[in-house]
């Protein structure tokens, strides 16, 4: 079971309204579950409230592992994942931007080289 509640009603806004500053436009997001190893040493994983969403072919995640407690992650396939490179964040407006704006720039990256340049 999870050791995180669910995403408050202010989460909820926060992510709708950081979503539409970056793609302007409202953006279907889901309610879902993911299962974390909370600390790597644990042999167990915990589910963990999770938001997903899917935008321009990319797949995005935040997981809610504790109160105030939240990781990240994006990818347009399995072996083409990414994270922040930090474990977690206490506050979900600093890991929604930091997303965000890693997602961006991956994303400008990659279209760079899919043109050949």
């Amino acid at each position: 079971m999870s050791e995180a509640s669910a995403f408050s009603d202010a989460d909820w806004h926060l992510v709708q309204a950081a979503l539409h500053e970056r793609f302007g436009r409202q953006v279907n997001v889901e309610e879902v579950e993911t299962e974390i190893r909370l600390n790597p040493a644990d042999r167990e994983l915990t589910v963990c409230p999770a938001l997903y969403w899917k935008e321009d072919g990319c797949n995005f995640v935040v997981s809610k592992t504790g109160d105030n407690q939240f990781r990240s992650m994006f990818f347009w396939s399995v072996k083409d994942r990414f994270s922040t490179g930090k474990e977690e964040y206490d506050n979900l407006g600093d890991c929604l931007v930091t997303t965000l704006k890693m997602q961006e720039e991956a994303a400008r990256l990659r279209d760079a080289e899919t043109a050949g340049g």
